[in-house]
């Protein structure tokens, strides 16, 4: 144990590295080979000559960090954000923007290849929309540094736990982004600076609101400091002393509705602070217009939502058809949706409670016959409600995915055990300058 020690420290501290990058990972960072081993460097590109220093030993691969290029790609750009090298938040700026959208799609085209043995029979125009200023949900993480004298507020850094020093982001939307040094000023002057861990942040269309997790309770000067730091930058401030259920507005007649705007399908969505939505707005207007061309939306139609969240797809889909049902496994969400419906006077849609990953057996919803489905699971995928799915007969299934591999699992389902046809599948650049991939996936029998 102990020469293993001191091998990975050896290495570790070793002078920088000279290679060739030859691919990217599916997590956008170069892949080479050193003495037959298997190293993900992070910032670079396929076809580079550079330089990189370790940063992580494995039994299996190492990792390392480029730390300068001898000969770059000829898609590489300078990030545009100074804080790049050290926040963790971004893993892709210095990559030009319509390449980053190129290698997505090739990554999800290369799961359903190799996961799924499925091939599209079209493959989809990526959705895109701004790069910059695009992110309206993001959870900061806050941390006293007696050292440097002075409070850190935002992302965690590249390989570490701790909070980047950073003044500025540029992803985040310009009411937070261009504020956290602003953030930090202020909480430096509350009594409880060190017990404050992370901040939440959530913004509507035209509102901001800042969740305050706090280990200890606000003095009155605090609060009063909070207060007036929410009124000058215009941002609602909330505090969270406990668990998520005990998130709050700090002034009793406060009110901690966001709203975000449907406009093309007539619908107004009301959400708390620390409700689930999308983070980018644009891309999730353009998202919902596709899954109602794709799922070809008649008067007649009878459609379930599963993983319906708030109700984001469930809302505007019930302006054309006769009725949906909304099914999720949260229960805030579905009082929200529930609320939503109410709000715009959509009396054809209804919410149910059920975890979709646990067998579904006795549940009231499951005796409807939906000729159409959307589903939106998480990372994790659908593969435990699919046999519920199947049995439903659907003419279509439009699928909406957070994470390609799970996609490609449960397409290779669809079509290869159940019959139905891949149509139409490609991506929509949710996170810019990040390697996640979300894609839609259109099933036909």
């Amino acid at each position: 144990m102990g020469k293993a020690r001191k091998r990975r420290q050896k290495k570790l501290s070793a002078e920088p590295v000279e290679t060739v990058i030859e691919n990217l990972s599916h997590e956008g960072r170069g892949v080479a080979r050193i003495e037959g081993k298997t190293v993900f460097v992070a910032c670079a590109l396929a076809g580079e000559k550079l330089r990189f220093k370790y940063t992580k030993v494995n039994r299996r691969f190492d990792e390392g960090m480029a730390e300068s290029i001898l000969e770059p790609s000829p898609i590489r750009v300078e990030p545009e954000c100074e804080f790049f090298s050290v926040c963790g938040g971004c893993n892709l700026q210095h990559m030009q923007a319509e390449e980053q959208i190129k290698f997505k799609q090739s990554v999800l085209l290369e799961n359903f290849e190799h996961i799924g043995k499925v091939v599209p029979e079209e493959i989809l125009e990526p959705l895109t929309g701004p790069v910059w200023n695009y992110r309206h949900k993001a959870r900061l993480g806050v941390k006293y540094v007696p050292k440097k004298g002075r409070v850190l507020v935002g992302f965690r850094e590249k390989f570490s736990p701790y909070v980047a020093d950073m003044i500025s982001c540029k992803v985040l939307h310009e009411s937070v982004g261009e504020k956290l040094h602003l953030l930090s000023g202020l909480i430096e002057t509350l009594s409880i600076k060190d017990k404050i861990p992370q901040i939440e942040v959530a913004i509507g269309d035209n509102e901001c609101s800042m969740i305050f997790r706090v280990l200890e309770s606000l003095s009155e000067e605090d609060i009063s400091k909070l207060i007036a730091f929410g009124d000058e930058q215009n941002i609602r401030i909330l505090q969270q002393p406990q668990g998520p259920d005990s998130v709050q507005p700090i002034t009793d007649n406060a009110d901690d509705l966001l709203c975000y705007i449907i406009e093309k399908h007539n619908v107004d969505f009301y959400f708390k602070a620390n409700d689930f939505t999308q983070i980018n707005p644009q891309i999730n207007r353009k998202m919902i217009d596709r899954a109602i061309e794709f799922l070809d939306l008649q008067k007649e139609d009878i459609v379930l939502d599963l993983f319906c969240g708030l109700g984001n797809f469930t809302l505007p889909i019930s302006r054309y058809v006769d009725r949906i049902i909304g099914v999720e496994g949260d229960d805030d969400l579905v009082e929200r949706a529930k609320e939503n419906a109410c709000k715009n006077g959509i009396d054809n849609a209804s919410f149910y409670k059920a975890d979709l990953t646990q067998d579904l057996a006795g549940h009231s919803w499951l005796q409807e016959k939906p000729n159409k489905i959307l589903i939106d699971p998480p990372r994790s995928g659908a593969i435990e409600v699919i046999p519920q799915i199947i049995s439903m007969k659907p003419q279509k299934i439009l699928y909406i995915s957070c994470h390609p591999a799970t996609l490609a699992r449960d397409a290779g389902v669809l079509v290869n055990d159940h019959g139905y046809k891949l149509v139409k599948a490609g991506v929509m650049d949710m996170f810019p300058h990040t390697a996640h991939v979300e894609s839609i996936a259109l099933f036909e029998k």
